[in-house]
């Protein structure tokens, strides 16, 4: 479980994030947790192979992790059992942090991302660790 200066060290490093699972929906939190990345300044690409083409948050939705092109960091908006699979994707992708949100949680898959040199918090949604840790 990371500390709260591993999240704040996280949150002020990366500037890239792909959203994998964003929704269109303006009632869905994925949708909400990339709005509120894109106003904090960071660069967000929505990923939903359904959506793909489309624009939204200034870029263009993406249908898979790996045409997201490079990003620091994937948050996850999947279930817990489908998480797995992204997690492989962002480390073929070379992303730096994979982000699990609340509820999803994959032990096996965060064990192959940390000994892959990536950074993971699960369970998790920086929409509220930001506001939290004051940044």
């Amino acid at each position: 479980m990371p500390t709260d200066d591993d999240l704040r060290d996280i949150l002020t490093s990366v500037k890239s994030v792909a959203v994998v699972g964003w929704s269109p929906k303006p009632d869905r939190p994925s949708h909400g947790v990339a709005a509120f990345l894109k106003r904090r300044g960071y660069r967000v690409i929505p990923v939903n192979p359904g959506q793909a083409g489309q624009e939204a948050l200034g870029e263009v939705v993406r249908a898979t992790l790996a045409e997201a092109g490079p990003v620091d960091m994937v948050d996850i908006f999947r279930r817990s059992d489908e998480a797995g699979a992204v997690v492989d994707e962002a480390i073929a992708a070379g992303a730096k942090v994979v982000w699990m949100q609340l509820g999803v949680v994959d032990e096996a898959a965060a064990s192959r991302a940390r000994d892959a040199g990536l950074r993971v918090v699960m369970n998790r949604c920086p929409a509220i660790e930001i506001p939290r840790l004051g940044l």
